[in-house]
């Protein structure tokens, strides 16, 4: 079954096709700056083992203009991975926002489309181009079923006693104002895979989920209990360029004593906080060659940054009762050494001890980075959220019966 896996951004799509059951792609891509005359596009084809890459600058001026490019290239005559279009079977989605109204993977229907576009307002920045990458898709694949992936979906099993705000019952009853978290289909992904390494079904994990988004997950026997994020992706960790976790009086008082409104708020808070915000650079990258250099506040930074995944290791290690393993993924969880260290260093009192060296080697495969013997385990595991979307797409049409969460 061919399983072409979308991730449609405001400005860019990622793609990778998939021939399920097989878990290597076929091929990948990133369409990039959608919009603007140097559009940019980098196709990869995975064979024998070996990796090709193929960059071409273009004027992309929409998404449907970008995955028609992709299209084109899944078809070359050269370089093609398949005969046409049609040979595409699925589609699977990204959407980073189901509401309450989707806790499973789902084919598309007009009543879904629409719920999706209900939800624009809870995720304004990505839910619409999300519904875009669909409707695009359907106009250029238009014999394959089209499914959806929600991001809140794992997320549907935490407790009410969680998700719930300490607000007036009819905020939650009359408009959903709830946690529902993000990054969802990353801590599913991460929690099975470090569930299968650890043997161990029933296993209590912390997933830290540490790109330029950040979020962490309390995880049970593969479910959800607690996540950082909340109603929107901006509380929690400290992020690339947002705040986490802030005293809501700091809205009133910007707004009351600073003359800021809600739009600039809002601005400040998504867009130029963060390591943004403190050092200047929203890349751990180049904040780690400020550290090297001797800057002060890059440093602080960093102390910050470690130091809420700390506050929420110890908020989840209570809410389980036990801890088997932490779980660091994505771009920085699983490539930036000092921040792991810096995390870990004094939590010998839980059992989470740091093996330095093992921590320094860098590997693309699931490792664990703790002292020999130790209590709790320190994984790090890449995450593939293109994988477990194809996988959830998979299951859905292959085992119906089965409940995909």
């Amino acid at each position: 079954m061919n399983i072409f896996v979308v991730n449609s951004g405001s400005s860019s799509i990622k793609y990778q096709l998939f021939k399920m059951p097989s878990e290597s792609p076929i091929c990948s891509g990133l369409v990039e700056r959608i919009g603007l005359d140097n559009s940019f596009i980098t196709h990869k084809i995975y064979s024998h083992g070996k990796e090709t890459v193929y960059q071409k600058t273009l004027a992309l001026p929409n998404h449907e203009a970008g995955l028609q490019e992709a299209s084109r290239l899944l078809t070359d005559k050269e370089i093609g991975v398949i005969q046409n279009p049609q040979d595409i079977q699925v589609v699977g989605h990204r959407v980073v926002h189901g509401g309450e109204s989707f806790s499973k993977t789902t084919k598309v229907t007009d009543e879904v489309k629409a719920e999706i576009k209900k939800l624009f307002p809870l995720a304004p920045l990505h839910n619409p181009a999300n519904l875009l990458g669909i409707e695009v898709a359907e106009k250029i694949f238009t014999q394959a079923r089209q499914v959806v992936v929600f991001d809140t979906a794992f997320h549907q099993t935490i407790p009410e006693k969680a998700f719930r705000y300490a607000l007036p019952a009819s905020f939650y009853t009359e408009h959903r104002i709830r946690v529902y978290g993000f990054h969802g289909t990353s801590h599913k992904y991460v929690a099975a895979q470090a569930t299968q390494y650890l043997r161990k079904p029933e296993a209590k994990l912390i997933t830290i989920h540490l790109g330029n988004g950040c979020s962490m997950c309390a995880i049970e026997h593969g479910a959800a209990l607690d996540t950082s994020m909340g109603f929107g992706p901006l509380s929690g960790l400290v992020m690339g360029t947002r705040t986490g976790d802030i005293d809501a009086s700091v809205v009133f008082h910007l707004v009351n004593q600073l003359g800021y409104n809600a739009a600039e708020v809002s601005n400040l808070f998504n867009k130029q906080s963060g390591m943004l915000g403190l050092t200047g650079y929203s890349d751990m990258r180049d904040i780690t060659k400020a550290i090297e250099a001797g800057d002060r506040e890059a440093r602080l930074s960093y102390e910050m940054y470690a130091y809420r995944i700390k506050k929420y290791i110890g908020a989840y290690a209570a809410i389980l009762n036990g801890l088997d393993a932490i779980v660091f993924t994505a771009g920085v969880g699983e490539n930036d050494a000092l921040v792991r260290e810096m995390v870990c260093r004094n939590l010998d009192y839980l059992g989470i001890q740091l093996d330095t060296e093992k921590n320094n080697i860098r590997s693309r495969e699931i490792r664990e980075v703790n002292k020999p013997d130790t209590r709790v385990k320190i994984l790090i595991v890449p995450t593939n959220e293109e994988l477990e979307i194809a996988q959830q797409c998979y299951e859905l049409l292959n085992y119906p019966s089965k409940s995909v969460i």
